[in-house]
């Protein structure tokens, strides 16, 4: 549904044909994406994005039918941005703040080869008061790939701020049990499920036949998730990023999330670049970071 009463600020950014500003699920504004290849929607809250496809093809990224759209509740689904932690704190929301308040989109513009790029800036910052000051904008730039951009800023004049971050991205898959992943061979991981016990993977390509929750450190390299299923291979290009974790939550954990259906697991796959553990990172006042990671598809 398109919203009438679009702040006058937003309707400048909107581009007639490409970029347009809708009441999402929940009430909540989304910005859906035209492009001559595809489209995709991101909704301000959290500068999630919900939806990457290209034309003819199924989506790339997949989103929970049980997801909730409320105010201070994480999206189930999709490219979540986890920051400034990742995983349970004491105390505090799972995954950090930046996930669970709205986002402002700052600007909107065509890129020159006919895709669209959006620039994102994290204003509210209570949730994480106890930080250093810090800017963390966010710019989603949609072509017939989809490129992510994290750029984090300490803005202290006198302290480090010490962080993790990571795209926490939710694949579309035919069949979670037939695809393989590829590029993790060699590296030490920590497995979650195994009592967080470190290992070195061992295999060539990644199999899920059961639930997997891994964190692999110190790996850099491209990551490709084969479906025979779809009949395509995913890849995921990343820079400024030393860590990749493997989630699929399989049988249990599906049935114990109350924004997840049961059977969910088998259409999905997370594969999702950052930095955490000991990969965390810190910026010296005036210094910034850029996470960046590129999403394509191909046919197998």
């Amino acid at each position: 549904m398109v919203i009438t009463d679009i702040p006058e600020r937003l309707k400048r950014i909107e581009i007639p044909g490409r970029v347009t500003l809708l009441e999402g699920n929940g009430d909540m504004p989304k910005i859906e994406v035209t492009t001559d290849w595809g489209s995709a929607e991101v909704y301000l809250h959290g500068a999630h994005v919900t939806d990457f496809r290209l034309k003819g093809q199924p989506p790339l990224l997949f989103t929970s039918q049980c997801s909730r759209f409320e105010d201070g509740q994480p999206i189930r689904g999709g490219i979540p941005v986890i920051f400034p932690w990742f995983g349970a704190r004491e105390g505090e929301p799972m995954h950090g703040c930046a996930r669970l308040v709205d986002w402002e989109l700052h600007e909107a513009i065509t890129v020159p080869d006919g895709g669209v790029s959006l620039r994102f800036n994290l204003i509210d910052r209570s949730l994480c008061a106890t930080f250093p000051p810090y800017h963390a904008n966010y710019v989603v730039t949609v072509t017939d790939q989809l490129a992510l951009e994290l750029i984090l800023t300490n803005t202290s004049a006198d302290q480090s701020f010490t962080f993790e971050n990571c795209l926490h991205t939710y694949f579309a898959v035919g069949d979670a049990n037939a695809i393989s992943i590829s590029g993790l061979q060699g590296v030490d991981y920590l497995d979650k499920v195994e009592n967080f016990v470190w290992k070195t993977e061992t295999a060539d390509a990644v199999k899920i036949a059961a639930e997997v929750d891994r964190i692999y450190f110190n790996t850099t390299g491209a990551v490709e998730i084969h479906d025979p299923k779809l009949g395509r291979k995913v890849r995921i290009e990343k820079s400024g990023s030393a860590s990749t974790v493997v989630w699929n939550p399989w049988i249990n954990r599906s049935q114990q999330m109350p924004d997840f259906g049961n059977d969910e697991y088998k259409q999905m796959v997370c594969v999702e670049s950052g930095n955490v553990g000991p990969n965390k990172l810190s910026l010296q006042p005036g210094r910034s970071s850029v996470l960046k990671v590129v999403l394509s598809s191909a046919a197998l």
